[in-house]
C-alpha cells in the first residue's frame, strides 16, 4: 500500500545563502575517454574504488558506439590506476554502481542497453564481481523470477542489508507505456525476485536505497517531465510505503543517512547551466544547506562516502570542456555547521 504525503505544486530550487557554501577541494581524476560519466564510489580493502562509463557520447547511435565500464582505484584519493575495463559487443554498458557483498566480494551492477537496431531495443542489467579488487569477472546478465522481466529492465543501484541485496528495477518500453517500478531483492547479485510494486507517476526511474539505524528502508527516486523527486520510507517487510514529494528535481541521485539528517547528491537544474550539488536535509528531505560542486553542463551522478572526517564525492562534469571525472572532498564539520 502506498501513502502519498502532501505534494508540492512547484519545483523549487533551494537557495544558497551568502557564505553558506563550505570549502570544496576538487581534483579531476580521469578524462581518458571521449565521454566520461555516471560515477559511483566505494571503499574496499583499504582503497577507494570509482567506477563510471566511457563512451563516444552520452548515448550511442549504434553498437559501434557502445559505452564501456571503467573501474579505477586509489589508496590516497590523488593517484589513480585502472583495474577493470568491461565492454560488450551487443550492449551499451552504463551507470555502473559499486557495492560490497556480504561474502566480501566487490560487485559492479550496470545497465545494458541494446541499440543494435539504431534505437533502444531492450535493457538488461549486468553484474561483475571481484574478490580482490584487482581481477573482475566478465559481466553477465542478471536473471528475474518468472514473469518479472519486461525486457526493458534497469536495476540502478544495489544496497546490501545483512545478507540481502535490494534494488529498484525501473521497467520502461515506449514513452506511451510509462514506467513500471519494482522493489527487488537478491542473495547473490544475479538472481532477483520482487518484494513490492509501486504506482508513481511522471516516469519514475533512477533510485537509491539506504537504511537508517532502526532498519527502515528509504528510497530516493528520480522522476521525469520536470517532476520533483520522491522520498519513500518503509519498515520490514517493506510492503507498506509512505512517499513524500520533494521540493526539487533529482538527477543521478545518491544519499547517505546521518543521525538526524540526510546528505543528498544530485543534479541541480538551473539556468544557464546545470550543476552537481550536495544537499544537507532533514529526514524528510527538506533542504537545510546547499553545497555547489565545481561543475556545469553535462554533469551529476555522484557517488558518496564518508572517510574519517570528510565527505568524498565522485561525479562527472563538462564545465572544463569534455565530460571528466572529479573527486570532491568536503569537511563534515563544515557541512553540519549551522
Amino acid at each position: 500500500m502506498i501513502k502519498l504525503a502532501a505534494i508540492a505544486l512547484l519545483s523549487i530550487v533551494p537557495a544558497i545563502s551568502p557564505g553558506q557554501n563550505p570549502d570544496v577541494e576538487t581534483k579531476m581524476i580521469w578524462d581518458k575517454g571521449s565521454h566520461n560519466a555516471f560515477t559511483d564510489l566505494v571503499r574496499y580493502k583499504s582503497a577507494l574504488y570509482c567506477t563510471f562509463r566511457e563512451g563516444n557520447s552520452h548515448v550511442p547511435k549504434n553498437v559501434s558506439e557502445n559505452g564501456s565500464i571503467r573501474v579505477i582505484r586509489s589508496y590516497d584519493g590523488i593517484n589513480w590506476e585502472s583495474v577493470a575495463f568491461l565492454s560488450d559487443q551487443l550492449y551499451d554498458l552504463r551507470d555502473p554502481k559499486l557495492s560490497v557483498m556480504p561474502d566480501g566480494r566487490l560487485m559492479v551492477i550496470m545497465g545494458g542497453s541494446d541499440y543494435s537496431t539504431g534505437k533502444l531495443s531492450g535493457m538488461v542489467p549486468h553484474v561483475s564481481f571481484s574478490s580482490n579488487g584487482q581481477d573482475f569477472t566478465q559481466q553477465v546478465p542478471v536473471s528475474f523470477k518468472d514473469g518479472e522481466s519486461t525486457g526493458f529492465d534497469w536495476i540502478w543501484r544495489v544496497t546490501w542489508n545483512g545478507k540481502t541485496g535490494y534494488g529498484v528495477d525501473y521497467q520502461s518500453g515506449t514513452a506511451d507505456s510509462g514506467t513500471g517500478l519494482k522493489l527487488l531483492k537478491t542473495s547473490d547479485g544475479i538472481s532477483w525476485e520482487k518484494l513490492a510494486s509501486f504506482s508513481i507517476g511522471s516516469f519514475p526511474n533512477e533510485a537509491t536505497i539506504r537504511f537508517d539505524k532502526n532498519g527502515s528502508m528509504m528510497i530516493l527516486l528520480r522522476r521525469e517531465s520536470g517532476a520533483n523527486g520522491m522520498l519513500g520510507i518503509s519498515q520490514a517487510p517493506y510492503s507498506d510505503w509512505k512517499w513524500t514529494e520533494l521540493d526539487y528535481r533529482l538527477g543521478g541521485p545518491d544519499f547517505l543517512v546521518l543521525k538526524n539528517n540526510l546528505l543528498i547528491g544530485t543534479r541541480l537544474y538551473k539556468s544557464p547551466t546545470n550543476s552537481t550539488v550536495i544537499y544537507l536535509t532533514d529526514k524528510q528531505g527538506k533542504v537545510k544547506k546547499t553545497v555547489l560542486l565545481p561543475s556545469g553542463g553535462d554533469t551529476s551522478y555522484p557517488g558518496m562516502l564518508i572517510s574519517k572526517k570528510d565527505l568524498l564525492v565522485s561525479y562527472y562534469s563538462s564545465h572544463e570542456g569534455k565530460s571528466r571525472i572529479y573527486l570532491a572532498r568536503i569537511k563534515m564539520k563544515d557541512l553540519l555547521a549551522k
